[in-house]
């Protein structure tokens, strides 16, 4: 029998439960050869290629691209060698049992058929579409026989909701004033705020007669109070009246990395005794410098490069703040591998510029550019984002002074970087002049690091930017 092998979504890292199967590079049917690039699955903020681990055929593709995240473990192919028959690949997804036993589980829900219909009522209608709708949803339209092609979904990717078929099988009524109070019944089956509901029957107005304008056909307040007669009053001349007009929000819904982000912070903020450390450092000698290195190395190095470099060496120094937290054990490093904050079009991430304490200020220029162009283009792997001794977030670029940073778990801190600005000073000789001087903001874990020891190390790193000469050594 020839060697047939299934092609699971894949684990990277302890937090990952789901991927998206972002594109296949192949064909269902064609043959590829070991190390050859299969497809792209999109985790919570990376987008990884996976090879081929065997020269082989991609016999069967079970999930397509785009479609909805996959759990860990799930079947998403199969592959086999060349000559395995369509019923040897049938017999094997038959046979197919998922390693995790809750994908197990819901690969065994899914195909679970309805119970048989009663006598009385007509079975269901199958609802035979392509478009994205919820289970809860489809089920409703089959029961009441609703076409939902005319339908425009309100759900993640235009997904059909249950809300949706229940406002397109509300009947359309005109609106209906004084004396049409709906039933109360009637009010419970229509989808309305709190507030509109106690208008509509303090106004005697119906509420299934009205069309909301909030999300998903929600009734608000608005909607209501346009309905309610106005008392007259006599105008000023020249001037009209304001009358204002529905105002109801646009709902974006949260992508998947807009919610790991939420859930890291929130938790980071809730568990993580924080406290704050804040300093200034003056900077006039590092923009000299930093105009004169760049010419003689022929490089672009930022403000921010110069940054990760100081903020390494001072680590290499202050070991016990070059450190990660894990239960009721910390983790201490020989080297900095220093994690940098890039807005990206997935979100907020941060790629590491591996043992930043080892490299001159040419190589770290060099590593920072090469990530922030994979974060921009959507292609940081997992490996440019595991791990991480330390971060840094800048938005001095944005114009922001000063600000506090929530820390990234596992690690123990991380460093607020405000923008660079002119401050008036007192000179040797009892004169006032000017200075550039740049804000920073320690956020420590107190679990793992001491008032002294961040004061120390920032002690440090504020000496090194301050003679930025040492940063060559």
């Amino acid at each position: 029998m020839p060697d047939i092998r299934p092609f699971c979504m894949p684990k990277w890292g302890i937090e990952m439960t789901e991927g998206t199967l972002a594109e296949w590079k192949l064909e269902e049917g064609a043959a590829f050869s070991r190390g050859q690039l299969l497809c792209l699955i999109e985790t919570a903020k990376i987008t990884n290629e996976v090879e081929a681990e065997w020269d082989g055929v991609l016999a069967r593709v079970l999930v397509p691209a785009g479609g909805d995240p996959q759990p860990v473990g799930a079947l998403l192919a199969v592959l086999a060698e060349p000559g395995a028959s369509a019923q040897d690949v049938d017999a094997f997804i038959a046979g197919f049992r998922p390693a995790d036993a809750s994908v197990a589980a819901r690969g065994a829900a899914a195909p679970a058929s309805a119970p048989a219909p009663a006598a009385e009522p007509a079975a269901p209608r199958p609802l035979l579409t392509n478009r994205a709708i919820s289970p809860e949803a489809r089920k409703l339209a089959e029961q009441s026989g609703l076409d939902i092609e005319p339908i425009e979904g309100s759900g993640r990717n235009g997904r059909i909701t249950l809300q949706d078929v229940q406002q397109a099988l509300r009947a359309p009524a005109r609106p209906a004033l004084q004396g049409a109070l709906a039933a109360p019944e009637e009010d419970h089956a229509v989808f309305a705020s709190p507030l509109a509901r106690r208008l509509a029957a303090l106004h005697g107005i119906a509420l299934g007669s009205i069309t909301g304008t909030g999300p998903r056909g929600r009734i608000s307040k608005a909607d209501v109070l346009a309905l309610v007669p106005q008392p007259g009053s006599a105008p000023v001349i020249g001037t009209a009246p304001f009358v204002p007009v529905p105002n109801p929000p646009t709902v974006v819904p949260f992508d998947r990395v807009r919610k790991v982000v939420a859930q890291r912070l929130t938790q980071a903020k809730q568990e993580i005794p924080h406290f704050y450390l804040r300093t200034s450092a003056r900077l006039d000698e590092l923009l000299a410098l930093r105009k004169t290195a760049n010419l003689v190395l022929g490089s672009k190095a930022t403000i921010n490069d110069y940054l990760v470099r100081a903020t390494a060496l001072a680590l290499a120094q202050h070991g016990d703040v070059n450190v990660q937290v894990h239960g009721d054990s910390v983790h201490r490093f020989a080297h900095a591998d220093i994690a940098i904050a890039v807005a990206s079009p997935k979100g907020l991430v941060t790629p590491i510029v591996r043992q930043a304490d080892r490299q001159g200020i040419a190589a770290i220029a060099q590593a920072t550019r090469a990530l922030i162009d994979k974060a921009q283009a959507g292609k940081l792997a997992y490996e440019d984002m595991d791990g991480g001794t330390f971060s840094i977030s800048n938005l001095g670029m944005f114009g922001v002074e000063e600000f506090a940073a929530i820390i990234n778990p596992p690690q123990a801190a991380i460093l607020a970087v405000g923008a660079a600005a002119r401050r008036p000073c007192e000179r040797a000789d009892g004169s006032v002049g000017f200075e550039t001087r740049l804000a920073l903001t320690l956020s420590v874990d107190h679990r793992a690091i001491d008032g002294a020891a961040g004061a120390a190390f920032l002690a440090t790193l504020k000496d090194l930017l301050e003679t930025p000469e040492r940063l060559f050594a």
